[in-house]
């Protein structure tokens, strides 16, 4: 039908135009968050790229998501303008009509949207953890970036290096600054190198550099010169098998695991596809505009919908998480709500069409009578 395929192909350049748009906004917010990471030395520079890139899958779900529901909400909003629905409505066909279209182009989104939400989103969320995780297990002098200052985790230290060459785990140009009962340790050397010994504490160990130690105020400063001077590092080993974060866990692992932690992250991944397909038909009658209310009336309120919806689906998920509902219940329950609400708006929109041709038919016999 040129109607259906018209309408298809109108949601589809839409909804493109609108993720396009909210990607680019996740995009920058991701952007400015990892940069600011980098710099405060918490991630590895190397890692910023693929950090954004595991942010935007993580958020690739709830981008289709609204991209659709605006869609088909600016796209039938503009119908009732250009008073294509009155011309619509008066031969006699109702909004129920609109489903067709609309469920062929929302069925594949929300096939999209549960593959990102089942498989591709927690796999993003394992990866962006693997990154952080293997950057913390790091020594602190390798996580040191070039040119800046870096706090030991226990803030007893200060490192600085010019120069780093993962390789041989070589330093240029290091100072270290310490803090120890009151007085300072300040040490400068062009040349350290890491080592690990057999216990595996790991040194930096410097050569021909000096020390300066003392009390801030007090003019009791030493200094000394040495060949090779040792100073302890810290340095952690991640496990991430034990990680017990239920975001980065698949969904096997989430369905075979009875904790109500698990299943309240299942009944999130679950609702989202499940989420498309009810503000879709949630979105055809709210799209209703009334000349009287304003242009934008009908918008306030479907986004208001929607945050409500979406607010409902993290309550549902919290309760599930502390196990005061049944998973078998909170799946689902949600999203059947929203869908008898949405049909019922429907019904009740086809029906005040009807009443006024009916009012305007029995006035017209009356006149004429």
């Amino acid at each position: 039908m040129i109607f259906e395929r018209s309408l298809v192909r109108e949601l589809v350049n839409t909804a493109s135009a609108i993720f396009i748009a909210l990607l680019t906004i996740v995009l920058t917010i991701a952007l400015v968050r990892v940069l600011g990471q980098a710099a405060a030395g918490q991630v590895d520079n190397a890692a910023v790229l693929a950090l954004i890139m595991f942010a935007a899958l993580n958020n690739l779900p709830v981008l289709l998501q609204l991209a659709v529901f605006v869609a088909i909400l600016l796209t039938m909003t503009r119908s009732y303008r250009d008073s294509e629905m009155v011309v619509w409505q008066s031969s006699g066909l109702g909004l129920q009509r609109w489903l067709r279209p609309v469920l062929l182009f929302v069925v594949p989104v929300s096939a999209a949207v549960a593959m990102t939400s089942l498989f591709v989103a927690p796999w993003a969320n394992q990866q962006a953890s693997e990154f952080r995780a293997r950057f913390e297990q790091r020594t602190e002098v390798a996580r040191v970036a070039p040119g800046q200052f870096r706090e030991s985790a226990d803030g007893s230290k200060v490192f600085f290096v010019e120069g780093f060459d993962p390789s041989t785990a070589s330093v240029q140009n290091v100072l270290v600054n310490t803090i120890r009962d009151g007085k300072v340790s300040v040490i400068v050397s062009r040349t350290g190198v890491v080592e690990r010994h057999a216990n595996g504490d790991e040194f930096l160990v410097m050569s021909n550099g000096r020390r300066y130690e003392g009390t801030p105020g007090k003019p009791d400063y030493k200094v000394m010169e040495f060949e090779k001077y040792g100073v302890r590092i810290e340095s952690k080993n991640p496990d991430f098998s034990n990680d017990d974060s239920a975001k980065i866990r698949s969904t096997m692992d989430l369905v075979a695991d009875p904790l109500p932690r698990a299943k309240g992250e299942l009944v999130w991944r679950i609702g989202l596809p499940l989420s498309v397909i009810a503000l879709a038909v949630l979105a055809i009658p709210l799209s209703f505009v009334n000349a009287r209310a304003g242009r934008s009336a009908n918008l306030i309120v479907a986004l208001l919908v929607y945050f409500v919806y979406n607010n409902a689906m993290n309550v549902v998920q919290s309760w599930t998480s502390r196990g005061r509902f049944a998973f078998g219940l909170t799946w689902w329950i949600v999203h059947v709500l929203v869908i008898a609400f949405a049909i019922g708006m429907l019904t009740w929109r086809n029906r005040v069409p009807q009443t006024i041709r009916s009012r305007i038919r029995a006035a017209r016999l009356a006149h004429s009578a």
